[in-house]
């Protein structure tokens, strides 16, 4: 990557009147605010459906797109939802997402919308749809069938059901398509949505030099649409239990480690099939985003191997990963590695040894470069250009939140290092980002717009309340993409653009106006 710099957003985080961001009016809004900043990069948390704690990371598929995404008056534009259905959305925070509410009030108009589709509405549509259902099907026909199969036992795990059902046996698999046949089509209208909405945006954005980067976690659930239908590749029991999980192993911020409890892949049995799965989730992640960051790249050196049953993550111990094995096979199928690696935590010679060898870049974090010495390796005087440098994650707090919380000492050399008095720290982290040799600079909106804890988005450990943060449509005003302009362009990170004329991406007043360049309902 050239020299280049942009902004940790997720579409939940966006602006609008039904509880959640999602891939309409305020997303496309948001990517013009991208260009008039002049960024050419907007990284997102994964696009999948939630799990266990409203998390993107915990998801019942690794190839799924989230339904509370999909934009209903895109749907109304489509002639899928009448006005009136629209008309009084529930009273919803404009700075916090309730994903449980969200749900309960859109999944039903998502619903109908299927229902009007079914009886002829929006005819047009039907051959896309048709020929989405067939070209996704590698991995759609086993989501859909396994959605509906969980809301048939009340959103039980997969180990739970029915013993034909949970060893997919074919005999009770067919007569599961057979009887929940309409289900199973619902939930593959709500992915054919999601995908033709976010390919739009994702257009759109490709048209004004700004790449999006995805985010793959290296787990997936166990109660997954994955693990259910290839669980050959995974270490389990007959059953279906785990018979390893993951986790972190114990360091000076938890005696016990992490125990994360996904389940492990069984590498020689990826390899045997010459690792066609993740072939296969490498290439759907990138029709969705133009690169991929992977998280606990770490992982794929050498991963902490936590027996099942074992009461905390201190039991586990490390057991060698793919290595560059996987890597090849992926770059053999799809022609190149466009990846950024989370190498973060525990990071033994193996990884940097790994990461070296696919010539991927990793990732600095400028809250961990104080409170040591100067030749800490997160602190920009020591980087190598072949980086990406944020000054927070999605996992840290603000930098404000971070900066007002440190000890005296630790403030003072953050202010040393800064050649500031940390007034403005929020910034000051943006500007050395910005400044530092590094080929990509990610900034955190959060920090942009010099807002406090109130608005972090994940605490790790903490199982619940994370990933609600909301901005407001004021708070991303014309002030921050001037001076984010003149920092980026002063660092040689991109030319500032000229603004268009008659419109004006900061106009919230009226949040679901159809944008001038893309109509409810079009693309």
């Amino acid at each position: 990557m050239a020299r280049v710099s942009g902004i940790l957003a997720h579409p939940t985080s966006f602006p609008g009147p039904h509880g959640i961001g999602d891939l309409g009016d305020s997303a496309f809004r948001f990517v013009d605010w991208l260009a008039l900043a002049a960024q050419r990069l907007w990284q997102v948390l994964p696009l999948t459906p939630v799990g266990s704690g409203n998390s993107p990371y915990a998801a019942p598929s690794a190839f799924a797109g989230n339904p509370l995404l999909v934009s209903l008056p895109w749907l109304a534009g489509d002639g899928l939802l009448e006005p009136g259905d629209l008309a009084s959305p529930p009273d919803f925070s404009p700075y916090a997402v309730d994903f449980g509410a969200v749900a309960a009030y859109k999944l039903p108009l998502l619903r109908l919308a299927f229902d009007r589709f079914r009886r002829g509405a929006a005819a047009n549509l039907r051959p896309a749809f048709a020929a989405f259902a067939e070209n996704q099907a590698f991995w759609l026909d086993d989501y859909a069938l396994f959605m509906a199969l969980k809301e048939a036992h009340g959103g039980v795990s997969w180990l739970e059901w029915e013993v034909g059902l949970r060893l997919r046996d074919e005999e009770p698999l067919a007569e599961a398509r057979r009887r929940f046949e309409a289900d199973i089509r619902f939930h593959q209208f709500v992915q054919f949505q999601f995908r033709r909405q976010w390919s739009e945006l994702k257009r759109y954005a490709n048209d004004r030099d700004i790449r999006i980067v995805g985010d793959m976690p290296i787990y997936v659930s166990h109660d997954s649409a994955d693990v259910w239908g290839n669980r050959t590749i995974f270490r389990l029991f007959p059953d279906g239990n785990p018979a390893a999980v993951a986790g972190v192993p114990p360091d000076a911020f938890s005696a016990d480690g992490q125990l994360w409890g996904n389940p492990l892949y069984d590498w020689p049995a990826n390899a045997a099939a010459g690792y066609a799965w993740w072939i296969d989730r490498v290439r759907a992640s990138l029709d969705l985003v133009d690169l991929l960051r992977i998280d606990h790249f770490r992982a794929f050196a050498a991963g902490w191997v936590v027996p099942a049953g074992a009461a905390t993550a201190a039991e586990g111990r490390w057991e060698r990963g793919p290595g560059t094995e996987v890597f090849a096979a992926i770059r053999s199928a799809l022609g190149g590695l466009p990846f950024i690696v989370e190498d973060l935590g525990v990071i033994t010679p193996d990884v940097v040894a790994l990461r070296e060898a696919l010539d991927l870049p990793g990732m600095k974090v400028l809250q961990f470069a104080f409170g040591g010495e100067p030749d800490n390796f997160y602190l920009p005087h020591t980087y190598e250009p072949r980086c990406v440098v944020y000054p927070a994650t999605h996992d840290n707090q603000t930098t404000i939140g971070w900066f007002a919380g440190l000890p005296e000492r630790d403030r003072e050399q953050v202010q040393r290092y800064l050649g500031k008095d940390g007034s403005d720290i929020a910034w000051d982290l943006i500007r050395l980002a910005l400044a530092s040799v590094a080929e990509s600079a990610v900034l955190p909106l959060q920090d942009v717009m010099r807002l406090g804890d109130e608005a972090r988005m994940n605490t790790p450990g903490r199982g619940e309340g994370n990933w609600g943060w909301r901005f407001g449509g004021h708070q991303l005003h014309p002030g921050l993409a001037a001076g984010l302009a003149e920092l980026t362009t002063s660092y040689g990170r991109r030319l500032a653009p000229e603004l268009p004329r008659g419109y004006d991406p900061y106009d919230y007043t009226a949040p679901e106006t159809a944008h001038p360049l893309h109509g409810a309902g079009e693309g």
